[in-house]
């Protein structure tokens, strides 16, 4: 796929044809030009999200009206599985529709569901499809999930975290989980030393997650996981608190090797142009010297206070660098920061701030004047 693609391009007419050759092959039985029809009438107007929805409504239209009978079609199609172009990123999202197609027509059948899902995982990730059995069905949905921490397949494995993280990216919010994680931790006990590093980047991100709401719990574990001196649970522990050491919380610096309490003296910013046009860069130069007498490792990073809509302003932060300054050692350092229109954030005319970080504390600040059109 071209390096320009969007991302609702994985779910286009070349994926349609690979979902009709998959269902034919595992011994659906429909017409194949209907099916095309139907899928693509109103797939090209629609996002990705969008499409998956539409293209579980078609294969609702065109397999047996019986979940179980349907769910035996799915269970073949693995074999039959076109998994497309290897060079294309975004392949994977043809089965996409399969496995949400589970979570809207076999929700009251968990039974065959789970199962199902275990089966359909490896063609693309169960996470989204998983989180409706979770709320309508916990106990029987989480025993499950515990069994698939001990399978043999990383597939499955990680899906026993990514499936429970309680605010998973893209997927739908687990409030009760986000009330009370004691059942995650439990289950991401079984998967904190996985022979995967994809498990464990899932284990990372969602204690990350759990962070975001329980921080203490999140260290309390972090400190306990550390004390076995595993060497894989250390990148676990930076990468599932960095939220926390972005949020400058005091007791995760410590927890990662960071000096406790910096004793450090820093110049104000000098932020050049001092007026940036939208679509320019700001280039941000600090100096900062350890007035300690011992080595002192610090994580550096900066926030930019944009200006809102109000004339308000909110920060965001940024990460710079990790330093280890010797007694008395200065280090100056540089970052080019580009202010380019983005998705996520909405720029407004007028004074903003970057500020300096270390140890997630707020030090010196310095304005710059920002110009959209």
């Amino acid at each position: 796929m071209a390096a320009n693609a969007l991302m609702k391009d994985g779910l286009g007419e070349a994926a349609v044809e690979r979902i009709i050759d998959g269902l034919h092959g595992a011994g659906a039985d429909f017409s194949h030009a209907v099916f095309r029809k139907d899928a693509l009438s109103a797939l090209p107007r629609l996002e990705l999200k969008d499409r998956v929805r539409h293209l579980i409504v078609v294969m609702g239209k065109h397999l047996p009206s019986s979940f179980p009978q349907s769910a035996k079609i799915l269970g073949r199609i693995r074999d039959h599985w076109d998994k497309g172009d290897p060079n294309d990123n975004l392949s994977s999202f043809a089965a996409w529709p399969i496995t949400d197609y589970v979570a809207e027509y076999g929700l009251n059948h968990p039974e065959v569901a789970l199962p199902l899902l275990r089966y359909l995982t490896p063609l693309y990730t169960a996470e989204f499809a998983i989180r409706p059995f979770l709320e309508c069905h916990p106990e029987m949905t989480y025993r499950q999930m515990v069994l698939w921490c001990l399978d043999s397949s990383a597939d499955v494995r990680r899906l026993a975290s990514e499936g429970i993280r309680p605010r998973l990216p893209w997927g739908r919010q687990l409030p009760s989980y986000i009330e009370n994680p004691s059942d995650i931790i439990a289950l991401l006990e079984n998967l904190r030393d996985d022979p995967s590093d994809y498990v464990r980047r899932s284990v990372a991100n969602n204690l990350n997650d759990i962070s975001k709401d329980h921080p203490e719990l999140v260290l309390e574990t972090c400190r306990r996981w550390l004390a076995d001196a595993v060497p894989e649970r250390q990148w676990i522990v930076r990468h599932a608190t960095r939220t926390l050491v972005k949020s400058g919380h005091p007791e995760v610096f410590p927890l990662l090797g960071f000096t406790a309490k910096p004793v450090v003296k820093i110049t104000p910013p000098t932020l050049t142009p001092g007026t940036v046009e939208l679509g320019g860069a700001l280039h941000i130069t600090t100096t900062i010297r350890s007035t300690s007498t011992k080595k002192q490792r610090l994580v550096i990073d900066y926030a930019i206070h944009f200006m809102k809509a109000n004339g308000r302003t909110a920060a965001k932060v940024f990460k710079w660098k990790n330093l280890a300054l010797q007694a008395g050692e200065s280090v100056t350092l540089s970052k080019s920061h580009p202010l380019k229109p983005i998705t996520t954030r909405r720029y407004y005319s007028g004074k903003q701030r970057v500020e300096v970080l270390v140890n997630g504390k707020m030090t010196q600040s310095a304005d710059f004047n920002l110009l959209v059109p």
